[in-house]
């Protein structure tokens, strides 16, 4: 707000406060709440409602402000939270891998550690990633749907149906129900 408007507004409220007082003793002089028919006196009420009626309205807007600050500043809570938990749980995945690069510059190293260790860093990344919903598309031998896969080719081949994937070249991965990346396949044509 620039100041110019603030001194408007302030200018405003302390003259709707002015107009208020005088309501205010205008209808004490006329009679303890007693309803008069003077045209100067129905103004000043209807100036008093409305002066009321603007600053209830200014409270509301002040209200719905802060409610509205308020919930981005929880939405932006709870983003972090859930962050920070994907990411401590991946943590273990990450010291995993430092540890296989490590045994890896080992010289008495085997390939089969090696491997086994690269499984069980794998199954280790699965897990984590199910455990926050996200899903793998693997479509081999199934129907063609473009709505999760992505035809890369398309090959004639007789062993299968039309439409068909013959192979999965890029799996795809699916968060909760929302398409993360299609998978990648080769798909079934006629000979």
């Amino acid at each position: 707000m620039t100041a110019q408007s603030s001194d408007k507004e302030n200018n405003t409220d302390s003259s709707e406060e002015e107009l208020l007082a005088e309501s205010v003793g205008s209808t004490d002089e006329a009679g303890s709440g007693q309803v008069s028919n003077d045209p100067a006196d129905m103004l000043v009420a209807a100036q008093t409602e409305a002066i009321e009626a603007r600053q209830d309205m200014l409270r509301m807007q002040a209200d719905m402000e802060n409610l509205r600050k308020r919930l981005i500043r929880e939405q932006e809570k709870a983003r972090r939270r859930t962050l920070e938990r994907f990411m401590s749980d991946l943590l273990p995945v990450r010291d995993s891998l430092e540890r296989g690069l490590e045994a890896a510059a080992d010289p008495t190293a085997t390939v089969e550690a090696l491997k086994e260790g690269k499984q069980l860093i794998m199954k280790m990344l699965t897990k984590v990633m199910g455990d926050h919903g996200l899903q793998t598309i693997d479509p081999a031998g199934e129907a063609f749907d473009p709505e999760k896969h992505e035809a890369m080719t398309m090959l004639p081949s007789p062993d299968h149906d039309e439409n068909t994937v013959i192979d999965v070249l890029e799996k795809g991965y699916q968060l909760h129900d929302r398409l993360i990346r299609p998978a990648k396949v080769v798909v079934s044509r006629k000979p």
